[in-house]
């Protein structure tokens, strides 16, 4: 399958279509290892109480077991249709607040946040912002995290070699021979290197959760349409996509395959004493 990372050019294009079908989002899409959220709070040393802002919360899919953990919440979301489902799954909780606006031109409130949390939203905020919005963001000693999903080999690994030929056949930006990478090959050095040149941040803490997660042919189509650069083909093209990709789940692998996911959380802080 294709890799959804934006290179600038499509970055704001791509993050607004997640709006476009919020409930087919919050529906398909999955949460996050439990483990995570208890390595949060080791790593960035939070506690039940602390002020966490939440940048690109999507439906809530993060919010929610940060909100169980007695965090108080302030969580950004660009997209309405999104943001309405979030309020809906955090309305029980009167520590959450959640906002409509683009992370970029959100005015910070004066009171300095614990952490920053951005779970699978940070790569769609403009580069030339989040790292130093976010350092802002923090109090001394502030823990920014940022949390990403990859796709990687492993599940029904010979699945997703073979679908190949149906992005290759419906979508002419997929690279020819594409093959998704072991977790132990995904490279870091990206999210390292961003934060090292802000100047704002520590050395980065990662923690590395391998998952898999199996799907019924309809449940993998749904997941599949929540993808920005699925939902960005022309609709003939992503129809006959997913058609044979559907077509492969059922001939060759009985209604049902597995994918396997890495879940990475990385860590970072700021100084304890601003000079």
């Amino acid at each position: 399958m294709r890799d959804d990372t934006p290179d600038e050019t499509r970055r704001g294009r791509l993050s607004r279509t997640f709006d476009e079908d919020a409930e087919l989002y919050d529906r398909a899409r999955p949460g996050y290892p439990p483990e995570l959220f208890d390595d949060l709070a080791d790593v960035a040393g939070t506690s039940p109480g602390c002020r966490v802002l939440e940048v690109g919360a999507g439906t809530g899919k993060a919010t929610l077991p940060l909100a169980e953990r007695g965090y108080r919440i302030t969580a950004v979301e660009l997209g309405s249709g999104m943001a309405g489902v979030a309020r809906r799954n955090l309305a029980g909780f009167e520590a959450v607040e959640i906002v409509t606006a683009d992370f970029e031109t959100w005015p910070l409130p004066q009171e300095p946040f614990d952490a920053v949390v951005s779970a699978t939203a940070f790569h769609w905020i403009d580069p030339a912002v989040r790292m130093a919005k976010a350092a802002d963001a923090l109090r001394p000693g502030g823990a920014l995290a940022v949390v990403a999903t990859q796709h990687v080999a492993g599940g029904s690994e010979q699945f997703f070699v073979e679908v190949q030929d149906c992005y290759e056949r419906f979508d002419p930006a997929t690279p020819p021979g594409l093959r998704l990478p072991a977790a132990e090959d995904v490279d870091t050095s990206d999210h390292t290197e961003e934060v090292a040149r802000s100047g704002r941040f520590g050395p980065v803490v990662f923690r590395r959760y391998e998952w898999d997660l199996t799907y019924t042919t309809a449940a993998y189509l749904e997941v599949l349409r929540t993808y920005s650069g699925h939902r960005a083909l022309l609709p003939e093209a992503r129809e006959g996509l997913l058609g044979c990709i559907a077509g492969q789940i059922d001939r060759r692998y009985g209604g049902r395959i597995t994918k396997r996911y890495l879940t990475e959380l990385r860590v970072s802080r700021t100084p304890h004493i601003l000079r």
